[in-house]
């Protein structure tokens, strides 16, 4: 036992409130510690001096008093209850009839939510009319002439004749110009695309339109069908 712990166990030996295995493990380590010892000392000391006390009668209205303190406690406490509940039951009757209202409002700003999604971000009608003009405030990208250059004058280099059709993807800037297309289907030689050169640059586009302005991006497909490749 180190002097840590058995200045911990100095009170309970001096008042012998330890266990047996403990007191005799305190007076062994007394017997080669003097600062123990010296600790202990001071401990008995203190209980001769306590015991040489007099005691102090309490005051006779010392019970009154607690009584008085813990009814204004529990009265505090009960205010502060009823306080609360009176304010639930007062913004309750304030919100319960704005709550079917407001359940209204937010259905109704989801759907008027998915219809602007639908007819503006998406550009798609929500619903069809038979010969009705689209009224979406974006409007993609539309061929309104084509070249008139014979398809047949494709020519390409090599022995084989193929008849088909020739699909592409072309890519308008906000003038209704070809800044690039893709071959998506059929002969893409470079002859073929030499006479597609020629042919999306003298047709004419309507770029995608935005709110009623002509932006970047639009993309137009293109079908020739009947392409023969002679050599």
């Amino acid at each position: 036992m180190n002097c840590q712990q058995a200045r911990r166990y100095l009170p309970g030996y001096l008042d012998g409130a330890i266990a047996s295995h403990e007191h005799s493990n305190v007076r062994s380590h007394l017997e080669v510690c003097p600062e123990c010892r010296h600790e202990l000392e001071s401990f008995r000391r203190l209980s001769v001096c306590m015991a040489n006390v007099q005691r102090t009668s309490a005051p006779p209205d010392l019970a009154w008093r607690i009584r008085v303190q813990a009814s204004q406690a529990r009265t505090w406490s009960g205010r502060m209850r009823q306080a609360w509940s009176r304010a639930a039951v007062t913004f309750e009757n304030i919100f319960r009839p704005l709550a079917v209202p407001a359940t209204g409002g937010i259905v109704t700003a989801v759907v008027v939510f998915a219809l602007v999604v639908q007819n503006v971000l998406l550009g798609v009608p929500v619903g069809f009319v038979p010969n009705d003009l689209p009224l979406n405030l974006v409007q993609p990208a539309q061929l309104e002439s084509l070249a008139p250059f014979a398809l047949p004058g494709i020519v390409t280099t090599g022995d084989k004749s193929d008849s088909g059709r020739l699909v592409l993807e072309a890519t308008l800037n906000s003038q209704g110009e070809v800044v690039s297309y893709t071959i998506l289907s059929g002969p893409s030689d470079a002859t073929v695309q030499r006479q597609l050169d020629q042919i999306l640059l003298f047709s004419r586009f309507r770029p995608r339109l935005s709110y009623g302005r002509p932006t970047d991006g639009g993309r137009v497909l293109i079908g020739f069908s009947e392409v023969r490749v002679r050599g």
